[in-house]
């Protein structure tokens, strides 16, 4: 069997550590839950078989296995391992390994050099690793939590190869939790519910389940069985894995924002439930909401944003947790809306205009004219008052005449949008109509 942990150390070495270093791999071949790097044909493997080996950048959540990957590349590869973290170390940190490396070098052998969490470094520090990786002093491998295209300088990111470390499943954590039975020589005190259950806390976290099941065993008195309950109330849940500053904070809103476009009210309520659940702000949801309102649903039904704007006032004044029924109700409204970004392309086509053509001044008829210069100068003049006229209409032009007439807003003919069409139509021909004459 292969998981993310190795069983090969004897039990009585080594049995105060940690389980999860107990169970650390020895071999690639060890690894679980990254086939797609570690498995026969997976990247990695490819890199070893052709006995070149680049910079990386490992990218993936807590407890995928970045840091062990790496020890292990550097054994396979018999390259000296060096390992420094952004979060302690500063520039002379870095001017060390890097001198160290230069002298290995000079006899011959390469070094792997692992910096964990490296998008705590600023963007100087980034830039000092490009002339040791471009002559070959040392091979990087960079592991982030954070999305690597927004964290990381371009020019480092253009010498080194991301490669993406997956959450493990169910399958994978199961057999971690099996291993780690095998080890112990004990059976994990819970029941199939709250087996599962502790799986879900993990949350993708072959660490974090380790790390859990050993509380278990020091809570656990002898022919105890926990049932789901009494685990939560044992580990008290894990928190999931979310920072409302980073990368689980963009994936989470996105996600919302999209499923409320895709008109799926479902999916909508249960990425707005994780949000919560994770802590994040509801306010800055109900902002959230106020934008998809305008943005995607629009003139389509105008009180998409009526209703938005009262949620969150009722958030405000309610607080939590009543408040956030305020704004799931606000979410199912946006997501079973007739949907339209017609004003959003309306605003950003007439945007880019005004942008690109300056400062044009507007038709003289349209100006108003408090002095007499002004008036002289054609302010006002031929102006007709819209209500005075048949249809309440004059179908006079009021773009800048070296513009020229242009069509920004274009109504689908979807919920209230249908009669706005309508009557853009009619305005339309009764300009049409009125400038033949």
């Amino acid at each position: 069997m292969t998981d993310l942990f190795s069983t090969t150390e004897p039990a009585d070495i080594g049995a105060k550590r940690p389980l999860a270093d107990r169970l650390r791999p020895k071999t690639l071949s060890e690894v679980s839950g990254q086939p797609h790097l570690t498995g026969e044909d997976g990247v990695l493997r490819r890199m070893i078989g052709s006995g070149s080996l680049g910079s990386m950048i490992f990218w993936g959540p807590p407890g995928t296995g970045k840091t062990t990957v790496a020890r292990l590349l550097s054994g396979e590869t018999g390259l000296a391992f060096e390992q420094i973290s952004a979060i302690f170390s500063g520039v002379a940190d870095l001017k060390k390994v890097f001198e160290s490396a230069r002298a290995r070098r000079m006899s011959g052998r390469q070094t792997l050099l692992f910096v964990d969490e490296i998008h705590r470094f600023n963007r100087a520090q980034q830039d000092s690793f490009l002339p040791v990786m471009e002559d070959g002093t040392i091979i990087l491998v960079g592991a982030t939590t954070e999305n690597p295209s927004f964290e990381l300088n371009a020019a480092l990111l253009s010498r080194a190869r991301v490669l993406t470390f997956k959450p493990h499943d169910e399958s994978s954590l199961s057999e971690l939790l099996v291993r780690a039975e095998e080890t112990t020589g004990q059976t994990l005190p819970l029941d199939d519910e709250a087996r599962a259950s502790l799986i879900r806390m993990a949350d993708g976290d072959g660490r974090a389940i380790l790390t859990l099941a050993e509380e278990i065993w020091r809570a656990a008195r002898p022919g105890e069985v926990f049932d789901q309950n009494a685990l939560q109330d044992i580990v008290q849940r894990r928190a999931p894995v979310y920072d409302k500053g980073q990368d689980g904070h963009y994936n989470l809103i996105s996600a919302l924002h999209k499923a409320v476009r895709g008109s799926d009210p479902d999916a909508a309520l249960y990425y707005l439930c994780r949000m919560f659940d994770a802590g994040e702000d509801p306010l800055f949801l109900g902002r959230r909401l106020v934008r998809m309102a305008v943005e995607d649903i629009g003139l389509a039904d105008p009180q998409a944003l009526v209703v938005c704007n009262a949620a969150k006032d009722a958030y405000d004044f309610l607080g939590s947790p009543e408040g956030e029924l305020a704004l799931a109700q606000a979410c199912v409204y946006l997501a079973t809306a007739p949907k339209s970004n017609a004003v959003y392309k309306a605003y950003k086509a007439a945007l880019r205009v005004a942008k690109e053509h300056g400062s044009l001044l507007p038709p003289k008829h349209i100006l108003n004219a408090p002095t007499k210069l002004m008036k002289g100068e054609g302010y006002g003049s031929g102006y007709r008052y819209d209500h005075d006229e048949p249809d309440a209409f004059s179908g006079q032009d009021y773009f800048p005449e070296k513009l020229g007439r242009h069509v920004f807003y274009d109504p689908p003919e979807r919920g209230f949008e249908r009669d706005i069409r309508k009557r853009l139509d009619w305005w339309s021909k009764l300009r049409a109509e009125r400038a033949d004459k």
